[in-house]
Parts: structure tokens; C-alpha cells; sequence
């Protein structure tokens, strides 16, 4: 399986792939760092904090980013420069930034109370998160497009290397302010980009101007699953924090607790890459039977990472999460098996859902998520403990999303995508357009 998987992977995907691993790193020791130097308050505003910038963040910013790189990618193979699809894809991204600014002004006060205690610096620190995430996220569009691998894990490898010194000298430092620790994500981002802007700059040019359809054509459904995903994954910390304002513990240990069961969501990462091509091919090219083995291939080994991830974090989770991030001690090992149930069919329905993708069945996958995250919120409505309220929710709506996606896959079978005229397998691969159920 990993063989073949290897032999699909693109050039300069280890060195994305090393950049991944510094960020992923970036992610534990800052929390680590900000777990040991932060009151429970503190690190619980810092957590939601955490929580909302990575689901919006990442929820709307890349699929802005897999549209720029389609664009991009198609233009390249005619030996056109990237710099109108820049233009426009920076315009759609700011597009969305605002919208999403206007939206947090306006619940400004609710956001101040509700989530942050009060501190009103938290939510410029938020603003100004999305603002990096923006044009991180856009001007990686462009580095993948033109296939300047080895670039795009440079930004992410800085990234992550500037989050490690800066957490690293506020914890010396002994800073106590969770506003700083929220302005890592702000300037790290940002610094990355000027680091690897020299190539995406050299590379602009001008030439015929990118229609508007082009690049929007499939980004509302892409937005749709991929901001139902991230709340899936993150919407827990915030919902605990909403139920109980006055509990400044469950908030910021669930944080923790999430960190260490969505270990296997990291190694996945790493295998995605190349999964969504192998699948796309054997679909476009008709091949069923090695589509439907390379499926279930890809479904064992991620069962395989969920179950050794889920024994080691209900086994050591409440130990570990104190001595990692000194988080109070609120969670149970029943807590983390929740975590770890919800995390296994969440990598389940990753799976699922590149498979729908590849066979351009893209509505399919926004409707799952859609009844996944539905779900989610009728059993946190549910009256119960908030940690055992948002562990179920996780849990349940990460099950409906990969029920759904398995019933929605065996009701078509996997029939192949046939491509069009004009519309190349990237097309598919990209994650760029819509699809019917």
C-alpha cells in the first residue's frame, strides 16, 4: 500500500511534507509552552482563540488556495504566467477576509464576553490571524500551481520555526499574556510569506486575465465541506466555553486532549497527498476493481493509525496532556475514548471523502459533512456534563459524516468520472469543481 502510494506521490511532496512535520511540531510546543505559562483562564481564551482561527482559517483559505493552484497548474501547461490568477484569487480571498471581519465586528461584544473574558486585544489578535492565514494560503495557491515544491515547504517549515522561537521566547521570557501567545499566529504566518514571496513575484506576469467562472466554479461547494470539517474537528473547545463560561478548565484541557488523540489525523496528512491522485486515476481510467482496492486499502491503514492512536491516548491521555500542556486534570480515560472514537471515523470519512471527490461527486461530500455537523449540534444541545456533551457531538457527528458518505458511495458504486473534453484529470485531483450526487 505505501509503495504504490510512494510511486503517486509528486516531486517536492517531502519537501512539503518536511515543512508539515516542523508545523505540526510548532502546533505542540506552542500550546505546550502556553499550557505551562498561562493561568486556566488564560489558556482557555487562548484556546478558543486557537479553535476559531484554524476553523475559519483553514475552513475558507484553502479552498481558495486549491483553486489557485488549479488555475495556476492549467495555465502553466500552456506557458502562461500566474499573475492574473494572483490578481483574482487575492481578490477573492480578501473578499471572504472581509466578509468574515464584518462578521466578527459585529458580534464584537458577544465575542469579548462569551469567549474571551472580557479582552477585547483577544479579537484583533483574531482579526489579524485571518489576515495572515489569507494571504498565507493564497500565495501557496501559487507556489503549488507552478509546482515550486521545495518553496511551498519552506513556507511552512518557517512558519513553524518562527512559532517554535517565538513561543520559546515568550516562555523563557516568562510572558503571561495570552494576547501574545495569540499574536504568534499573526506574525509567524506572515514572516513565512515574506521569506518565499521572491519566486511567486519573479513569477507573475501579466498576460490574458482569468475569468471569473474559472476560478469560482466549484469553490462554494469546496468551501462548504471544508468549513463543516474544521467544525467538526474544533468546534468542541468553543462549544465548551459557550455551555459553561464560568468552567475555565474543560475548555483548554479538551484543546490539549485533541491535540494528542488527532495524532493519526497528522500521519494521514502525509498519506493524503497521494491517495486523492492514485483514486482519481483508477476512476478516470475506469479501473474499478483497483479504485474499490485502493479504497479499501486506504481505509485499513487509517483504521490502523485510529485504533493505535486511540489505545495510546486512552491509555496515557489524562497523564500525558498534564505533563505536555499542565492541563487540570478534568478528562478521564472514558473522556479520551470518545476523542479517539470521534477522530477514527473522522479519518474514516477523510478517506470516504477523497473518494468522492475523485469520482467528481463533490455535492455529495458538502452533504455530508452538512448532515455530520447537524448531528453534531443536536446531541450538544442535548442535556448532559459539557466535556461528555462535546465529546459525543464529536464523536456522533464524525460517524453521520462517514455513515453518510459510505451510503452515498455504495448507492452510486464506484462508478468512474469520465472526463471531458478540455477538462483534464487535475481538474478532479484539484478539488476545484462541483459535482451532482
Amino acid at each position: 500500500m505505501m509503495r504504490r502510494l510512494l510511486h503517486l506521490v509528486p516531486p517536492g511532496t517531502l519537501a512539503v511534507g518536511g515543512g508539515l512535520a516542523l508545523l505540526g511540531l510548532a502546533s505542540y510546543v506552542h500550546l505546550a509552552v502556553a499550557g505551562h505559562a498561562l493561568d486556566r483562564a488564560d489558556y482557555s481564551s487562548l484556546s478558543v482563540l486557537w479553535s476559531i482561527v484554524f476553523t475559519l482559517g483553514i475552513g475558507v483559505f484553502i479552498p481558495v488556495e486549491q483553486e489557485v493552484a488549479r488555475v495556476v497548474a492549467a495555465r502553466r501547461s500552456q506557458g502562461l504566467p500566474p499573475g492574473p490568477v494572483l490578481a483574482r484569487g487575492a481578490t477573492v480571498a480578501a473578499v471572504v477576509l472581509a466578509l468574515l471581519v464584518v462578521a466578527i465586528l459585529a458580534g464584537y461584544r458577544a465575542l469579548t464576553d462569551r469567549l474571551f473574558a472580557g479582552d477585547a486585544t483577544m479579537v484583533a489578535v483574531l482579526i489579524g490571524a485571518l489576515v495572515a492565514m489569507a494571504v498565507a494560503y493564497t500565495t501557496r495557491g501559487v507556489l503549488s500551481g507552478l509546482q515550486l515544491f521545495p518553496w511551498y515547504g519552506t513556507q511552512l517549515g518557517v512558519d513553524g520555526g518562527v512559532r517554535i522561537a517565538l513561543v520559546a521566547g515568550l516562555g523563557v521570557s516568562g510572558v503571561t499574556d495570552p494576547v501574545w501567545y495569540g499574536a504568534v499566529l499573526v506574525v509567524a504566518p506572515l514572516l513565512s510569506v515574506l521569506v518565499t514571496l521572491p519566486p511567486v513575484l519573479r513569477a507573475v506576469g501579466g498576460g490574458v486575465p482569468v475569468a471569473w467562472g474559472t476560478l469560482l466554479r466549484g469553490l462554494g461547494l469546496l468551501t462548504v465541506s471544508s468549513l463543516l470539517s474544521q467544525v467538526v474537528v474544533n468546534v468542541g473547545v468553543i462549544n465548551a466555553r459557550l455551555l459553561d463560561p464560568a468552567d475555565v478548565a474543560t475548555a483548554g484541557a479538551l484543546l490539549s486532549a485533541l491535540v494528542l488523540v488527532r495524532i493519526p489525523l497528522f500521519v494521514f496528512g502525509s498519506m493524503q497527498a497521494s491517495l486523492l491522485p492514485g483514486l482519481a486515476t483508477t476512476a478516470t481510467t475506469g479501473d474499478v476493481t483497483g479504485f474499490r482496492r485502493l479504497l479499501r486499502r486506504a481505509l485499513g491503514v487509517v483504521t490502523a493509525l485510529g485504533v493505535a492512536g486511540a489505545v495510546g491516548a486512552v491509555a496515557l491521555g489524562p497523564w500525558l496532556v498534564h505533563r505536555l500542556f499542565d492541563a487540570p486534570g478534568v478528562l478521564g480515560h472514558g473522556d479520551f475514548a470518545w476523542l479517539a472514537v470521534g477522530t477514527l471515523a473522522y479519518l474514516w470519512a477523510m478517506v470516504l471523502g477523497q473518494a468522492l471527490l475523485a469520482l467528481d461527486r463533490h455535492r455529495a461530500q458538502a452533504v455530508s459533512w452538512t448532515i455530520g455537523v447537524a448531528a453534531l449540534l443536536a446531541v450538544t444541545a442535548v442535556p448532559a456534563p459539557v466535556a461528555l456533551r462535546v465529546e459525543l457531538a464529536y464523536a456522533v457527528g464524525s460517524v453521520v459524516v462517514a455513515a453518510t458518505m459510505a451510503v452515498l458511495l455504495l448507492r452510486r458504486g464506484a462508478r468512474p468520472a469520465t472526463p471531458t473534453p478540455g477538462r483534464p484529470l487535475d481538474d478532479v485531483v484539484a478539488a476545484g469543481v462541483s459535482g451532482g450526487l
